[in-house]
């Protein structure tokens, strides 16, 4: 079976007497291990689609199962395990807090994950080090570049394992040599943990590169879905 499955999805925003449908009836199905990129002009629904897959936004109509369990159909509490332990986020801001160290800011996903104390910092030590930024761990985000605040971003969203991470313009803020860096780093997860990637890009060259499955948006519904043999070399 899928790992999800996307039936009739459908979110529409309304502001004041106006909506405004910002995805129109999607379906589509996702296999665990894969790594599919999003692609489309801005307002096409690509991030939308994103957080109703994060769990951070609900759908409108339709239906999003994951394992066979529907998300919208989830109570508060399974909602929150979902998010907590199913799924990882990336951001093209990188969303770190800027008053704590750089595995503190690991450290917090694993306070929300119920990790046992005691082995927290080593946890996030570990994970920092998995993504190069060991030597960096005390630093807080405003003394890292831009590259590395988003491998702090990164070792966050692997801190609960999860099934699948989500990453949302990962490399928008960063230069051509970083993004490679980056890029490199989630296509590791996917080939050598299984992590299943889905990733919200506007440059369908690297898309093109790294997925094997590129889904085109178009005004909130699916235009085109390209499949591709190639696979990452790092």
């Amino acid at each position: 079976m899928p790992l999800i499955r996307i039936i009739e999805l459908s979110r529409v925003f309304r502001k004041s007497k106006v909506t405004i449908p910002a995805l129109n009836n999607l379906n589509l199905e996702i296999n665990e291990g894969e790594f599919i990129s999003i692609i489309g002009r801005s307002g096409s629904g690509k991030s939308t689609l994103l957080n109703l897959l994060g769990g951070l936004d609900t759908a409108t109509s339709g239906k999003i199962i994951f394992q066979e369990k529907e998300i919208s159909g989830m109570s508060r509490r399974d909602l929150a395990l979902y998010r907590r332990f199913s799924v990882g986020m990336i951001f093209q801001s990188f969303n770190l807090i800027g008053s704590l160290s750089a595995w503190k800011n690991v450290e917090l996903s694993l306070i929300f994950g119920e990790y046992p104390l005691h082995k927290r910092r080593e946890r996030a030590v570990e994970l920092l080090r998995q993504v190069g930024m060991e030597s960096r761990k005390d630093h807080l985000p405003s003394e890292l570049s831009g590259g590395e605040a988003q491998r702090v971003a990164i070792a966050r969203a692997l801190a609960n394992n999860p099934k699948v991470i989500l990453a949302d313009e990962p490399t928008g803020n960063l230069d051509n040599s970083t993004s490679e860096d980056i890029i490199r780093l989630l296509c590791d997860m996917n080939r050598q943990k299984g992590i299943t990637v889905i990733m919200v890009t506007h440059d369908r060259e690297t898309a093109e590169s790294v997925s094997r499955r590129i889904i085109r948006l178009s005004d909130g519904q699916i235009a085109e879905i390209k499949n591709l043999d190639n696979n990452y070399q790092s």
